[in-house]
């Protein structure tokens, strides 16, 4: 982000000043983080969160849906929220959470984002709210490791390593 200051013209002696400008090379997290705790506000970085033993399991066959097992471990104060998961081996993502109510089986329903608890851990699997892996680009094979994209409400975005694990 570019931030220019301008002075304005003026009129010294009956000769035109010529119009001043400095500026300032601001990085918008850096900009974003001054302003929040100009605010007193205190946010949350992506260093207070990290994502632990993130994983899916193998599938041979494309275009499959797979849920990703992972922990978040949230070291903030404040609560935080999983907004959006991002893999390259993955057409589409999407946060579910199961519903154990009622006759039948647990059946899934999309949500809009996944509740982190503030200074704890979130264990996301598929017995309970966790990520969706949607149409698979290609077969996974156990032992590959994937470079993915979290995105969280407070602290962004960070990059997540999953491993490709057969079932224990």
């Amino acid at each position: 982000m570019d931030v220019s200051i301008h002075a304005a013209r003026r009129r010294h002696n009956g000769s035109a000043m010529p119009l001043m400008t400095r500026s300032v090379d601001c990085h918008p997290r850096v900009l974003s983080v001054a302003v929040a705790l100009f605010l007193g506000c205190v946010p949350a970085l992506a260093g207070d969160i990290d994502v632990l033993h993130a994983s899916v399991a193998p599938t041979e066959k494309v275009g499959s849906d797979i849920p990703l097992h992972m922990t978040i471990l949230n070291r903030a104060a404040e609560a935080d929220s999983l907004l959006r998961f991002r893999c390259p081996f993955a057409n589409f993502s999407e946060r579910v959470a199961v519903d154990k109510g009622g006759e039948g089986p647990p059946s899934k329903r999309p949500v809009q984002s996944i509740a982190l608890k503030a200074s704890g851990e979130t264990a996301l699997t598929p017995e309970g709210m966790h990520v969706m892996l949607l149409q698979t680009r290609q077969p996974l094979v156990a032992g590959e490791r994937f470079t993915c994209s979290a995105s969280f409400r407070k602290a962004g975005s960070i990059e997540v390593p999953v491993d490709v694990r057969a079932a224990k």
